[in-house]
């Protein structure tokens, strides 16, 4: 599933696409794609003609602000990834958002189509991200913040982490990574975690994240996630746990081993996190 890295570099490989230009067409293959806009038939109607003029993003969520004070929202989903390609190639297969700027079209391909687009009010927005917690990269909660959140909780600390009302924009993998950094093995209560162990854990996030956000994301062997100009992201060589069940472990030599915790995969080192 794209992650922060990955939704933000997909963010920044867009906008000079997309900043200061209008959006002349649109299309929507998939009526699935439209679940989150409380009238489907308002996405059209509100983005046709507007100029994008900046883009954000929010954990997870790209933010595409236009003119007229209306924003496309654009998730990801599972399996989602954009494309920039020239307007007249034909569609890959699952392109099923489809935005022409200029001469090129911005594509949403999103073969499960758990992705969704949107273009919302600022009330509207206000409330699709209402649930939503503290930015991972830009406004990560610190040790006295968060540490009333995860007093006396027993859920093991991965699953805290990957939940979004919390902390916002780490996935499965990050949060592999995030804890093998930090030494803390993913089963821990959360409650059980000394204020030096938070802090090891809210220390290794920004760290991790920039580190992916310079290869690009990470792209898995099935290619799930591309960059919008069709290149994997490099970070993949730099992973210390996730993916690398039967490896040596790059900190202290020991096996990195694979659990199913709370029905995801988890690598971590038995050896060096406790």
């Amino acid at each position: 599933m794209p992650e922060l890295p990955e939704v933000e570099s997909t963010r920044r490989h867009l906008a000079p696409v997309i900043e200061g230009h209008r959006i002349d067409r649109i299309e929507v293959g998939h009526p699935r794609m439209l679940r989150r806009q409380p009238r489907p038939a308002d996405f059209v109607d509100r983005s046709r003609g507007r100029a994008v003029v900046s883009t954000d993003r929010r954990g997870k969520f790209m933010l595409w602000h236009l003119d007229g004070d209306l924003t496309i929202v654009v998730h990801l989903g599972m399996s989602g990834r954009m494309q920039v390609v020239p307007f007249d190639e034909v569609p890959a297969r699952h392109a099923h958002v489809r935005w022409r700027v200029g001469d090129r079209e911005v594509r949403l391909v999103d073969p499960r189509t758990f992705g969704f687009v949107a273009c919302l009010t600022d009330g509207e927005l206000d409330d699709v991200l209402s649930g939503i917690g503290r930015d991972a990269l830009t406004d990560l909660p610190t040790v006295g913040e968060i540490a009333p959140t995860l007093a006396g909780r027993t859920a093991p600390i991965k699953a805290l982490l990957l939940d979004q009302r919390i902390v916002a924009g780490l996935g499965n993998i990050y949060v592999d990574e995030v804890l093998h950094e930090a030494a803390v093995a993913p089963m821990r209560p959360a409650g059980s975690l000394e204020a030096r162990e938070l802090g090891a854990v809210l220390r290794a996030i920004p760290g991790i994240l920039e580190a992916a956000l310079r290869g690009g994301g990470t792209s898995l062997d099935d290619l799930a996630y591309l960059l919008p100009d069709g290149r994997a992201g490099e970070y993949v060589a730099t992973l210390g746990a996730y993916g690398r069940e039967g490896e040596p472990c790059r900190r202290c030599g020991g096996t990195i081993v694979r659990t199913v915790l709370a029905q995801r995969s988890t690598h971590w080192c038995p050896d060096c996190q406790h």
